[in-house]
């Protein structure tokens, strides 16, 4: 019996003992294949980990500080308000500008209220405060000693909807300072020498600072709107840049214009001159110079051209002090340029402003083409979180090259057609057409309201601009024919409306007749956002 009880302690005992064994065995495996599990996740985890510190590295050296969404080249009227209208949408927006002082021009400084609505569609207008700027509220127009007003029509709009004209230097600073509010915006000096492109996709870009370091950034998109001498959109579009001539700027001092608040137009021979106040002291004059070659600054060529040609020509209540600014001698030159639109849809890159489209100043259209772009591109944007698909985000981005037409290409079309009118030619034809233009905007009513609104960015109708084109080709041929026909007169009735013709058909045509008055027929037009 105790025998027996030892052997069953004996083998109780062995039992305990190997379930012990077996159980610490048990858990040596589970040990170890957890282990081994954790091994390969913990594996993977330290790979992407790694993946993701050296894409960090690789964008903080790559971008020079940090990721963003999108790149802005240029900090002018386009792509300042560009960057703060895309960082107040939450996007990181890296905005590189070769000079950020203050900007001296002699263009850019009316914006029509078409413009300034846009600009309050934006949140900028007060950017238009505390620079001096001066409220327009319409043109008066001069020809052979007659003068007419015309009048915007704002009878719609609250009193603060105008016309604004102001230095243009001033404006940009406001716009830059305003988008540097912005944390999510940042902005360098710094010049681009190229687009960074891989196998067709623009990734970012490589620029120079200003203490000459060369650096790469990169973003989904990259946008380039570095103005009319940009060096970068010949790989984003197809520039066909004329220059039919050049503006000659002053600054008239302490005077008073005919018509206050007021742009003043003068049908002068050989082309047209402007006036407009860009403060509460200075008045902007603007002397067209037909062609490419205008008279030596340097030798006095210039000021004798203006005393002699231009002189008797101007106003008298303003003649005085437009010799005083020629005897001032602060006079300087810009070429007038014309580019219509016709882009390289690229993914990865989007061209705007100046540095894609423009048209001849004398209307003073540039800004207000350039925020009614920035309004339709963050419109198709919003709807987006995600950039980084560039081939499907640049096939949605074609819609922004129709839906931009209505406003772009009647402004466009409108500035090349009146400076042809505008312009004295010897040709009876191009005379008529010419006198025809200014009677029909004397006859007040429709026929003054519907060009002004027009030109101002209020009423931008394609089909509006081309009705009211040829009414004045009618009136003039209407003119010739009464009260009595002759062959003469009939012959240059025919002529006038073919040139007529021959002046608005081209540009029609270079601007895009399809996207100009169907845009609704273009595929693009309908085209939506890219699924994530």
């Amino acid at each position: 019996m105790a025998a027996g009880r030892l052997r069953n302690e004996n083998s109780n005992g062995l039992c305990w003992v190997g379930g012990i064994l077996a159980s610490v065995l048990g858990v040596l495996i589970l040990y170890r294949l957890v282990a081994r599990k954790r091994r390969r996740n913990g594996g993977e985890c330290v790979k992407s980990m790694r993946t993701a510190k050296d894409e960090e590295s690789r964008s903080v050296n790559e971008n020079g500080g940090g990721d963003f969404d999108v790149i802005v080249v240029g900090a002018g009227v386009a792509g300042s308000a560009l960057a703060y209208t895309l960082g107040k949408d939450g996007r990181r927006v890296h905005v590189i500008e070769r000079d950020l002082s203050e900007p001296d021009r002699i263009v850019g400084e009316l914006l029509q209220p078409g413009g300034y609505l846009k600009l309050i569609e934006l949140g900028l207008e007060d950017c238009v405060e505390k620079i001096d700027a001066q409220q327009v509220f319409g043109y008066a127009l001069f020809k052979d000693g007659r003068n007419t007003r015309l009048s915007y029509p704002l009878e719609m709009f609250s009193s603060d909807v105008s016309g604004r004209s102001f230095h243009n230097g001033r404006f940009i600073q406001k716009m830059r300072e305003k988008a540097a509010t912005l944390p999510n915006v940042q902005l360098e000096q710094g010049t681009v020498t190229s687009l960074l492109e891989d196998n067709g996709t623009v990734k970012g870009i490589q620029y120079k600072t200003r203490t000459g370091q060369e650096l790469t950034a990169y973003a989904p998109l990259t946008v380039v709107c570095d103005g009319c001498f940009s060096n970068l959109r010949r790989s984003l579009c197809d520039p066909k840049v004329d220059v039919p001539s050049c503006f000659v700027g002053l600054v008239l001092e302490n005077c008073n214009l005919p018509y206050a608040n007021h742009g003043h137009v003068i049908l002068a021979d050989p082309s047209p001159i402007l006036f407009y106040p860009i403060s509460s002291t200075e008045v902007r004059c603007l002397v067209d110079v037909p062609g490419q070659k205008v008279p030596s600054i340097s030798n006095g060529e210039m000021a004798n051209y203006l005393k002699t040609v231009v002189a008797p020509q101007v106003p008298p209540e303003i003649l005085d002090a437009f010799v005083a600014a020629v005897d001032r001698g602060n006079m300087r030159t810009m070429p007038n340029r014309s580019m219509p639109a016709i882009p390289h849809p690229t993914p990865g890159a989007l061209l705007m402003g100046d540095a894609f489209n423009m048209r001849h100043p004398l209307t003073g259209g540039g800004m207000t083409v350039a925020l009614s772009d920035i309004v339709v591109l963050r419109d198709l944007l919003r709807p987006l979180r995600n950039l980084n698909d560039a081939p499907a985000l640049c096939r949605y981005l074609e819609s922004f090259y129709t839906l931009r037409k209505p406003v772009a290409s009647t402004i466009n079309t409108l500035a090349g057609a009146l400076h042809k009118v505008f312009c004295a030619s010897p040709d009876e034809a191009r005379k008529e057409m010419r006198q025809a233009c200014f009677d029909y905007l004397c006859l007040g009513g429709l026929f003054s309201t519907g060009p002004i609104s027009l030109l101002s960015g209020l009423n931008p109708r394609p089909l509006s601009l081309v009705l009211h084109f040829f009414a004045v080709a009618i009136y003039g041929v209407g003119r010739l024919l009464l009260p009595l026909p002759s062959p003469k007169r009939i012959w240059i009735g025919f002529r006038l409306i073919s040139g007529a013709s021959g002046i608005i058909f081209p540009i029609i045509r270079a601007e895009g007749v399809r996207q100009m008055f169907f845009p609704a027929t273009v595929p693009a037009y309908y085209r939506a956002p890219p699924v994530k």
